[in-house]
């Protein structure tokens, strides 16, 4: 009995999270007993894993096999064999459902894996489990309560790694849909994770890369509501109503936010200069030109011919945005001339002469505004 008493220690010992799960009788007599033992005292973790193996080969039925599987879920993960580590864990919680340390365990193996998918199939499971122990009944038992209340203290406390784990993952992965795929998980699983914050402004770019736009503006629409940090946001839903023509006003302060903030924000530590500096004047040239054809929409010429040229060196390095506002300020330019200003015809001719020129949706209406300009007012 004193030999049994050992092993049975040293076994326990090797698992010190989960003192409770996997009791089980040794018999140092037999086979499988004596095995134990020996995995029990082994200390090489590469002999040790060996061993553990061999254990599940030949001993399958033994009711220690829940804990053997328990050991190799941490032992694979550590040497590297994720897929086995996954495979374990698959094993030990099929066995044994609230054994949280292996789910745990097994969440570990498919971050080490950097594998979104197994993240994804990982994590979402062991919240379930962590908050089906969480949620359980207190027993009437003093030592069963105090272990209860343990178990629900850790139960909460792997919950939230869950949400840590998709976090994580979002971060590292390069996959567009599976950034979409994590981020919305966490969303699913926790919309008031503190992760959230971080979160959503990885799922609202990787949203608009992928040209779920609808789903990037709502996705900003939500997040404004609560405050107004993120630029990419504020020029997304404000680009979204202007081009449905609605809500102008919301339109005018989004984007006066946004230029507010390329004022104020303080450069960050290692980002260069030059680099910054061209951020915030694109930042700004985006917000203006989105306030000026708005203004233009609304046939405030005055307002839109002012945004417009304070946006052209910001927007330089896109076309369509270019063709748009060149055009926009043609138009603005003729009205304001034909209102009096008479001088501002020449600068209707420039603007439409450089918008004729770039290939697109504006080309051919601003080579037709051209020519009737030009046949109007006799200029060149």
């Amino acid at each position: 009995m004193r030999g049994l008493a050992v092993v049975t220690v040293l076994l326990l010992a090797a698992a010190p999270a989960t003192p409770q799960r996997h009791r089980f009788t040794i018999n140092t007599e037999t086979p499988e007993g004596q095995l134990l033992a020996q995995i029990g005292q082994e200390e090489d973790a590469a002999k040790k894993l060996a061993l553990l193996e061999e254990f599940a080969a030949k001993f399958p039925k033994h009711e220690g096999i829940g804990w053997v599987y328990s050991q190799l879920v941490p032992a694979y993960a550590k040497a590297g064999q994720f897929d086995k580590a996954l495979e374990a864990g698959d094993k030990v919680l099929g066995m044994d459902p609230g054994d949280l340390e292996s789910a745990q365990a097994a969440l570990q193996a498919a971050e080490g894996k950097k594998d979104p998918d197994a993240v994804l199939a990982w994590a979402p499971r062991v919240s379930e489990l962590a908050r089906k122990m969480a949620q359980s009944e207190k027993p009437k038992d003093e030592e069963e309560a105090e272990e209860w209340k343990r178990r629900v203290d850790f139960a909460k406390q792997l919950d939230t790694y869950t949400e840590y784990s998709l976090y994580a993952m979002m971060l590292q992965s390069t996959d567009l849909r599976k950034k979409i795929a994590l981020g919305e998980m966490l969303q699913q699983r926790n919309p008031q994770s503190q992760y959230w914050p971080q979160v959503s402004g990885q799922l609202f770019t990787a949203y608009m890369q992928a040209g779920e736009s609808q789903k990037g503006v709502a996705l900003a629409e939500k997040t404004l509501e609560k405050e107004q940090t993120n630029e990419g946001m504020m020029l997304a839903v404000a680009d979204s109503y202007r081009t449905q023509q609605k809500e102008p006003e919301k339109v005018y302060a989004l984007c006066a936010k946004v230029m507010e903030l390329a004022k104020s924000t303080p450069k960050p530590e290692g980002v260069p200069e030059a680099a910054w500096q061209q951020r915030q004047v694109q930042l700004s040239g985006r917000a203006q030109y989105i306030s000026g054809v708005m203004h233009a929409f609304e046939s405030k010429w005055k307002e839109a011919d002012e945004s417009l040229r304070a946006a052209l060196p910001g927007i330089k390095d896109d076309q369509n945005m270019t063709a748009e506002a060149l055009f926009y300020l043609g138009l603005a330019n003729y009205r304001l001339g034909e209102a009096g200003d008479t001088d501002r015809i020449a600068d209707a001719v420039h603007f439409n002469e450089q918008c004729a020129a770039i290939a697109g949706p504006y080309q051919a209406r601003a080579r037709t505004n051209l020519r009737a300009i030009r046949g109007k007012y006799r200029v060149k």
